[in-house]
């Protein structure tokens, strides 16, 4: 049976971390999809670093879709393995990484749905753990850096993404995935001092656009920024921006070209590789990331899980980081 491979804190007695369904026993293709096939939340009863589902897309503006995405990136994480040689760490050894599940989100009532994401992050958070976040829709990045506010005060915000997501509203709302860092900002749940965008690029509504989005603090490094400048550049620049200070880490999918992420909802071209965003996120080791998210993968529109493949290697670029730094404290 699948279920005697996997270990779990209370049938082993030990205190060190448990990790993923042993994969040179278990077919990767078998079993239950957690992410990295690693052992759920309720089978080791506390977690260092817990992935936490949010399925919740009602606050998209074009391609619907997300809310299927915590599946999608869970199934494609099969084929993860347990050493990161680019970070030299073994994130599910150096600290217990936990499956949490799903917040079960109201897809009718876009207010409600972040009420029940930030009281699912608060219960995490207070049990100790860190949360990497898998979408869903952007709009889920307001309640989380509600939680980040509460825990740390106003956090640096590193976000990549294709558009800024700094807009007013939409037809009248509030709460969309293009608005969640200006409620953010309005709220006072940002460090204003060390903001920043990666990737941005395509159309705007109007120049006006870069000049409200700067008035709240954010700097910007376009797409092209980092092909023209490369990214060791980036990264010095980024690391000088967020310094020492608490870091949530926010990342929508459609920062990649959509050759390299085609299944997300409002793609634009001349975007990063996937190779470069890693590559960016590796070069933040050591920063004090206290949270993060991937969010906007859409997988009716993806092809050949290119999209969730992506985004499970970001995640688990994501928690290897924040391993690293629990390794060392």
């Amino acid at each position: 049976m699948i279920e005697a491979t996997t270990a779990t804190a209370a049938s082993t007695g030990s205190t060190e971390p448990v990790g993923p369904v042993d994969s040179s026993k278990v077919p990767r293709f078998a079993g239950i999809a957690t992410f990295a096939r690693l052992p759920r939340l309720e089978d080791v009863g506390r977690a260092d670093i817990a992935v936490m589902g949010v399925p919740f897309d009602s606050g998209v503006s074009y391609r619907p879709g997300a809310r299927f995405a915590p599946a999608q990136i869970r199934e494609a994480s099969r084929l993860l393995r347990p050493y990161h040689p680019g970070l030299d760490v073994s994130p599910f050894a150096a600290v217990q990484v936990a499956d949490a599940g799903d917040i079960a989100c109201n897809p009718y009532n876009i207010p409600e749905a972040l009420d029940a994401v930030q009281e699912g992050a608060s219960t995490l958070l207070d049990a100790g753990s860190k949360i990497v976040t898998i979408g869903g829709d952007h709009t889920i990045a307001l309640p989380l850096l509600r939680e980040m506010k509460r825990r740390h005060g106003p956090v640096a915000l590193l976000h990549f993404d294709a558009h800024l997501d700094t807009w007013d509203t939409y037809f009248g709302a509030d709460y969309t995935h293009g608005t969640p860092f200006r409620r953010a900002f309005e709220e006072d749940l940002l460090d204003t001092e060390a903001l920043a965008h990666a990737g941005i690029r395509g159309p705007l509504y109007s120049k006006d656009d870069l000049t409200d989005d700067a008035r709240m603090g954010f700097g910007i490094t376009t797409a092209m920024d980092i092909m023209n400048e490369g990214v060791p550049a980036v990264v010095q620049a980024l690391r000088e921006r967020i310094g020492d200070r608490p870091l949530y880490i926010s990342i929508d999918i459609d920062c990649l070209d959509p050759a390299h992420a085609p299944g997300t909802g409002t793609p634009e071209a001349g975007g990063m590789t996937s190779r470069e965003l890693l590559a960016i996120l590796r070069g933040l080791a050591g920063t004090n990331i206290v949270g993060a998210d991937v969010v906007e993968v859409a997988p009716a529109y993806d092809h050949a899980d290119i999209t969730a493949i992506a985004a499970s290697h970001v995640a688990y670029e994501l928690v290897s980081l924040m391993a690293l730094n629990g390794r060392s404290a």
